[in-house]
C-alpha cells in the first residue's frame, strides 16, 4: 500500500509539474485550473503516504508543499497564516535556554574533567574557523563565476528601507561573548552567552563538595530530560508551523518578484550543493562516519531548518538525534550550540556571495586587497550572531556600509531573503551536525561507549 501511494504521488507530481510548465509557456489556457488541481492532488497523495508511514519528516514536507501551494493560489488567505509559524517558533525558542543549561551542566560537571572541556574548545574552534572560511571562499568564487549581480535593474530609491547596523569590531565581538545579565541573555536569545554562563556554572559546580554538587546535578539532569520531552510535544506541531510559515512567505512575496533574482538564488543553491559534496562529504568520509545512518539521523533537523529558516528551531531535535546516533551528550551539548555561533557554514557562504553581488550590481571593480579585506570583515563580524533575526542579511548590510558601498543593490536581497535563508540555515545545521561527529571521533568517543554499571 505504501509503495502504491508513493508511486501515485510521484506520477501525479510529475504530471502536475508538466502541466504547470505548459501553462507557463501558454500551451494551456492562462486560467486553466487543471495544473492547480493536479498540484493539490499530488500534495494530498503525499499526505496519504505520510499518514501510512507516520513519519514526522514526511509530514513536515507535506506542510511545506501545501503552504507553498496555498500561498501561490490564495495569497490573501495565506497572509493570515503567519500566526501558525510564529507560535511554533516561539514554542521552540522557549526550550533553548533551559535545555542548554541542563545538558551543559550535566555534561561538564558530571565528568569533572576541565582539561577535556578546554580540549574540546580548542579543537572545535580550529575546525569551525577552517570550515566556515572555506564556505565563505566558495561563496566568493560562485558569485564571481555566475556574475549574477551584473545587469541588475535596481529598485527605485523610494522603495528602500534603511537598516541601522554596523559590523562588530574585534573588541565588541569579544565583549559580547560574555553575559552581563543571564536573564537578559535568555530574553534576547544570545545562545553563545548562555553557553558561556552554563560552562562557567558547571566549572564552578565541579569545585563544590560532592554532597552539595549532587543535588544540582540531579536537578540539571531532570531539567534536560524534561526539556527533551517538551521538545517531542512541540514537534507534533511542526507540520502546522511549517505550513503557516511557508504559506505566508509565498503569499507575501509572490512569484513575479523572484524572477529577476533567480540567477542569484540558483548560484547560492549550486554553491551550497558544491560545499556539501566537496567539503562536508570528504570530511565525513575522512572521519569514517557511516553516511547512510548519519543522513537518517540528521534528516529531520535539516528539514526543519530548511522549512523554518531558523537554526534555533532545530537545536533540541538535533541534540537528541545526534545523541541517538552515538555522539556523547557532553560533546553534542558543547559543540552544537557553540557551532551555531562560530560554524555558520551556510550563512558564511551566503554572506560573501551576497556582499559581492552588491558590488557587481553597483558596477564596481575592486582591487584584490579590497576584496580580501571585505572577506576578513565578514569573518569577524559574523561571529556571535546566532539567535538574531535575519542576522546574515544584517551582517552583509553592515559590511557594505563600512566599505561605503552604494545602498540601492542591497534592497534587492530583501525580496528573496526568506528563500535564501532556508538554504543557508539547512546547510548550517548539517555542517554543525557533521562537526559534532568529527569532534567526537577526534576525541576517540564515537561511537559513544556504553555506560558501565557500578
Amino acid at each position: 500500500m505504501k509503495n502504491r501511494l508513493l508511486l501515485a504521488a510521484v506520477l501525479v507530481s510529475t504530471t502536475a509539474i508538466a502541466a504547470t510548465l505548459l501553462a507557463g509557456v501558454q500551451m494551456l489556457p492562462h486560467d486553466a485550473v487543471v495544473p492547480t488541481l493536479l498540484r493539490w492532488l499530488a500534495i494530498l497523495l503525499i499526505g496519504a503516504y505520510a499518514a501510512s508511514r507516520r513519519s514526522l519528516t514526511t509530514w513536515i514536507l507535506v506542510g511545506l508543499l501545501a503552504g507553498a501551494e496555498l500561498g501561490q493560489d490564495w495569497p490573501s488567505v495565506a497572509l493570515n497564516l503567519q500566526l501558525l509559524g510564529t507560535i511554533f517558533l516561539r514554542l521552540i525558542k522557549v526550550i533553548i535556554a533551559p535545555l542548554l543549561f541542563g545538558v551543559l551542566v550535566v555534561g561538564i560537571a558530571g565528568h569533572s574533567d576541565l582539561k577535556k572541556v578546554g580540549r574540546l574548545g580548542v579543537k572545535s574552534l580550529i575546525y569551525f574557523e577552517v570550515v566556515s572560511t572555506i564556505a565563505m571562499l566558495i561563496g566568493y568564487a560562485a558569485i564571481h563565476l555566475s556574475r549574477a549581480g551584473e545587469g541588475v535593474h535596481l529598485p527605485p530609491a523610494s522603495a528602500a528601507q534603511a537598516l541601522n547596523v554596523s559590523p562588530h569590531s574585534a573588541t565588541q565581538l569579544i565583549t559580547d561573548i560574555f553575559p552581563e545579565n543571564i536573564a537578559k541573555s535568555v530574553a534576547e536569545g544570545q545562545v553563545l552567552q548562555i553557553v558561556v554562563f552554563s560552562v562557567l556554572f558547571a566549572m564552578a559546580l565541579i569545585l563544590v563538595p560532592e554532597a552539595k554538587r549532587r543535588p544540582m546535578l540531579v536537578l540539571s539532569e531532570s531539567l534536560s530530560e524534561t526539556m527533551f520531552k517538551f521538545t517531542n510535544l512541540v514537534m507534533y506541531a511542526a507540520p502546522l508551523g511549517v505550513f503557516g510559515a511557508v504559506a505566508y512567505t509565498v503569499g507575501h512575496l509572490g512569484v513575479g518578484v523572484l524572477l529577476p533574482l533567480l540567477k542569484l538564488l540558483a548560484t547560492m543553491y549550486v554553491a551550497l550543493a558544491f560545499f556539501i559534496v566537496c567539503v562536508l562529504l570528504p570530511i565525513a568520509l575522512w572521519a569514517r562516519i557511516p553516511i547512510k545512518r548519519f543522513i537518517n539521523a540528521v534528516a529531520e533537523p535539516v528539514t526543519i531548518g530548511f522549512a523554518t529558516a531558523s537554526s534555533e528551531a532545530t537545536l533540541p531535535r538535533a541534540i537528541e538525534q545526534l545523541e541517538s546516533f552515538g555522539v556523547p551528550r557532553e560533546i553534542v551539548a558543547f559543540v552544537l550550540p557553540t557551532g551555531y555561533s562560530f560554524n555558520m557554514d551556510g550563512a558564511s557562504l551566503y554572506q560573501s556571495l551576497a556582499l559581492f553581488f552588491v558590488v557587481q550590481a553597483a558596477g564596481l571593480h575592486l582591487s584584490i586587497g579590497q576584496q580580501v579585506l571585505m572577506i576578513l570583515t565578514l569573518l569577524i563580524s559574523s561571529k556571535g550572531t546566532a539567535g538574531v533575526a535575519r542576522a546574515s542579511l544584517l551582517i552583509v548590510f553592515g559590511a557594505a556600509t563600512s566599505f561605503h558601498l552604494p545602498m540601492e543593490p542591497l534592497f534587492l536581497l530583501f525580496a528573496i531573503d526568506q528563500l535564501m535563508d532556508m538554504g543557508r540555515t539547512a546547510v548550517t545545521v548539517l555542517g554543525n551536525c557533521v562537526a559534532c561527529v568529527v569532534i567526537a571521533r577526534w576525541e576517540g568517543e564515537f561511537p559513544a561507549k556504553p555506560a558501565t554499571s557500578s
